[in-house]
């Protein structure tokens, strides 16, 4: 694992497991306490050139969710949502001695495990980059996130390519194939053109994601429906099912904290026209026999982050919506001083 000069790795064993967290401690009179949550096949290696360059007075953590990183591999209860992950983070923080008064910043999947923690326990501010919607990865249609199944056919463990997690699984640090770690983090995690000096630490970093029906992508299940598979119960990407995840509460939490959303136009993972998305992949040919719009849609996740937040503010809370014309799915890389901008603003 390559930790840059300036942070520092430790392991912290909680109730729940032991989980491995980098820290930049505040290097003058400490201010506030960040805590960054990374995203799907990643680590917490992502945050760490953001973590540098923080304000001298931020106390810095980016921890690593389970089965990710060097955190202690787990099995995933898909069913309780993305609640494993929070519940991890939370048992982190309470470890660490850190409070209740801490700043979150969440990337992707991070941004929904951000989401719950929130529905579950006391945050001081939280911030979303390029976020799953508040009704989960795919399977839902319209701005207020109805269902489209029973059975949320489409979604989960079934539409991870078996190509790239058998890649992920034998360490492909090559660009030979599309559907290599490196191909997909030129391709969907950053915007084309972006480049990278520390490439080889990000590829790393995804090549640390455990696999499995416990793990990454998780278990499948046969569907009626359209595309044949559903979300099954146990792992990664069965836990964003809708059925499993909706973060839209937030609108009726008592106490609502400040939300920074932060997105690249550019996104090829999360927007309204997703291709990773299924239901998007049928529309577009990719995958036959779409039964068309009105049985399958595309789910528009942007606009119902969109949505759910002007609820939110509707109902007293406040949010600030910071869009990067050109970046994909990673900002805080490839805007990195635009990105710190906006959450130093956040934050003050």
């Amino acid at each position: 694992m390559t930790i840059f000069e300036g942070i520092s790795a430790e392991s912290v064993q909680t109730p729940r497991l032991r989980a491995n967290v980098l820290r930049r401690p505040a290097t003058s009179a400490t201010r506030r306490t960040v805590v960054f949550v990374h995203g799907n096949v990643s680590s917490s290696l992502f945050w760490q050139p953001l973590m540098l360059a923080l304000p001298a007075d931020l106390d810095a953590y980016a921890i690593d969710l389970r089965g990710f990183g060097d955190s202690e591999t787990l099995p995933v209860d898909a069913t309780r949502g993305l609640r494993d992950f929070s519940d991890d983070v939370h048992g982190v923080i309470e470890a660490l001695g850190l409070g209740d008064g801490v700043d979150l910043v969440g990337w992707s999947m991070g941004a929904g495990v951000v989401l719950q923690y929130a529905l579950d326990h006391p945050v001081r501010t939280l911030t979303l980059q390029a976020p799953v919607s508040p009704f989960g990865f795919g399977g839902t249609r319209g701005t207020g996130g109805e269902r489209i199944t029973p059975d949320d056919a489409g979604v989960g463990a079934g539409g991870a390519n078996p190509d790239f997690v058998a890649r992920l699984e034998a360490g492909d640090t090559s660009d030979e194939a599309p559907t290599s770690p490196r191909s997909v983090y030129r391709s969907s995690y950053v915007a084309a053109g972006f480049v990278s000096e520390h490439e080889d630490v990000w590829v790393t970093s995804m090549l640390t994601t455990r696999t499995g029906p416990d793990n990454y992508p998780g278990e499948s299940v046969a569907s009626q429906n359209w595309p044949g598979f559903a979300a099954g119960t146990r792992g990664v990407l069965n836990t964003m099912a809708p059925k499993y995840f909706d973060a839209s509460g937030i609108v009726d939490l008592g106490t609502k904290p400040p939300i920074l959303w932060v997105h690249g136009s550019a996104d090829a993972i999360v927007g309204d026209a997703s291709f990773f998305d299924i239901n998007q992949l049928g529309a577009a040919g990719v995958i036959p026999g779409w039964p068309g719009a009105d049985v399958a849609p595309p789910s528009p996740m942007v606009a119902q982050t969109r949505a759910v937040l002007d609820a939110y503010t509707a109902a007293g809370g406040a949010y600030r919506e910071v869009l990067f014309e050109g970046a994909g799915h990673s900002p805080h890389l490839e805007r990195q001083a635009e990105f710190l901008k906006a959450l130093s603003e956040h934050l003050a």
